[in-house]
């Protein structure tokens, strides 16, 4: 049997996760949402470029005299130290996803492998007029293109996805 993961989150831990995705929203609301075509043409800062970047920025800021005041070095300025803020965050995010990612695919692996062998003990075990018909309702899961008058049901691997 398979069991790879068993969580017992109650009602009040569920309403935990709501409020903090609603102060997570609330606090987002003033990012921004790109288009594909806007980020294909972007200029993007990757380790190498944030490096030069950061320096760039320090030289300029110790050096005003050469700073045309519509070069917009304040909210390049201020763009930095959010940067420096949020990235660690978003860090933690990603892992907190990739978790929730994991868990949601184990929870359904393990619905999964124990549903398909259900279905397998049905089909076996269910002779009954009543299973019958419920069997028929299953089966169509795993059916291949049109379903004719063949009332055989198929037995489904336990890699059916």
């Amino acid at each position: 049997m398979q069991n790879l993961i068993s969580l017992n989150l109650s009602a009040e831990d569920f309403a935990e996760v709501d409020a903090a995705i609603a102060t997570l929203r609330r606090v987002f609301a003033g990012f921004v949402a790109l288009q594909p075509e806007d980020r294909v043409e972007m200029k993007k800062m990757g380790p190498k470029s944030y490096a030069f970047c950061d320096q760039t920025l320090d030289l300029l800021m110790n050096n005003p005299q050469i700073v045309p005041p519509n070069l917009g070095l304040p909210e390049a300025l201020s763009d930095r130290t959010m940067l420096q803020g949020l990235r660690p965050r978003l860090q933690q995010l990603r892992q907190l996803m990739e978790l929730a990612d994991d868990a949601e695919m184990a929870l359904g692996s393990d619905i999964m492998a124990i549903s398909l062998e259900g279905y397998r003990l049905l089909s076996v075990s269910g002779k009954g007029e009543a299973l019958k018909s419920a069997r028929r309702e299953l089966s169509t899961r795993f059916a291949r293109g049109r379903r004719t008058a063949d009332t055989t049901e198929p037995v489904p691997s336990a890699s059916a996805g």
